[in-house]
């Protein structure tokens, strides 16, 4: 394709975040689904089909942890804080990939825009919903703190704990900060993927989130209610608004300098995201 033929960001084809303008319907629809959401977990009747999902997931998953040493490795490990920083990488080479979810061209705005989306996260996250979960007595404690007979990674491996830290309990679990990243991942990504790419963002998604809810550092309900509303909040207020578009192009012009020298060195000038092509 031509330099002329390549879409700026103000005409490029909008069904997929981040836009430069306001997509009303868009921003709607993931308050209003954050909303109901919530609204499901805080009304009793609903309450307690989610704490009756809770806790048969957790035992569904924890229990055969007792049983299968083969199986409690893969957990431990698949647990630990260096499996996510490796699951990290993955989720990063799935977004800044040329030409296969974003175009060559649109993988700068569209990593800078997800990063913007992040900070957007840390501040609702943070400044706001934090305040809201203590204010409202919504904090409480992991499964594996709470359930006679859970399994705890910690007790099966303490020489991993030592070295590796194994994630498998929070007195605090609500909600899923891991899980709200790769929820925002996902939906962010969503829009622009279609077919086996789908799958794929999809599938590690769920992969990743496992871990936590295998080794009971959270609930069910801390990830599809806690960290889903942020999730859709963020994507609704900063994909469908023009804050990640403007955004990350704020956060592309400083990185700018830094990507030109990266793209002197062999080989990096391929990568899209140094690129810029």
């Amino acid at each position: 394709m031509a330099a002329k033929d390549i879409p700026d960001s103000e005409s490029m084809d909008h069904t997929a975040a981040p836009c430069p303008s306001w997509r009303w319907r868009n921003l709607a629809v993931c308050n209003l689904l954050a909303l109901v959401i919530l609204a499901s977990w805080l009304w009793q009747p609903t309450r307690q089909l989610w704490d009756q999902i809770d806790l048969a997931t957790f035992r569904l998953l924890n229990e055969p942890l007792s049983s299968n040493p083969l199986w409690a490795r893969l957990w431990a490990v698949a647990s630990m804080r260096m499996t996510d920083i490796a699951a990290a990488l993955i989720l990063l080479v799935v977004l800044i990939k040329g030409d296969w979810i974003f175009a060559g061209p649109r993988v700068r705005s569209a990593f800078f825009g997800f990063v913007a989306l992040l900070a957007l996260l840390v501040v609702i996250r943070v400044g706001l919903f934090s305040n809201v979960v203590r204010l409202l007595h919504w904090q409480h404690p992991s499964p594996s703190l709470t359930v006679d007979g859970a399994v705890r990674l910690k007790e099966l491996f303490p020489a991993w704990e030592e070295s590796w830290h194994l994630k498998d309990s929070s007195g605090q679990s609500f909600p899923g900060d891991h899980g709200a990243v790769l929820l925002l991942w996902a939906l962010f990504l969503w829009p622009a993927a279609s077919g086996a790419q789908r799958l794929v963002v999809a599938g590690l998604t769920i992969v990743f989130l496992l871990p936590r809810l295998v080794a009971g550092a959270h609930w069910v309900s801390d990830v599809l209610v806690g960290s889903l509303f942020l999730a859709l909040l963020v994507i609704g207020w900063g994909a469908y608004s023009p804050y990640a578009a403007k955004a990350g192009r704020w956060l592309e012009a400083l990185a700018e300098p830094v990507l030109n020298r990266l793209r002197k060195f062999p080989g990096l000038g391929r990568i899209s995201l140094i690129s810029g092509r």
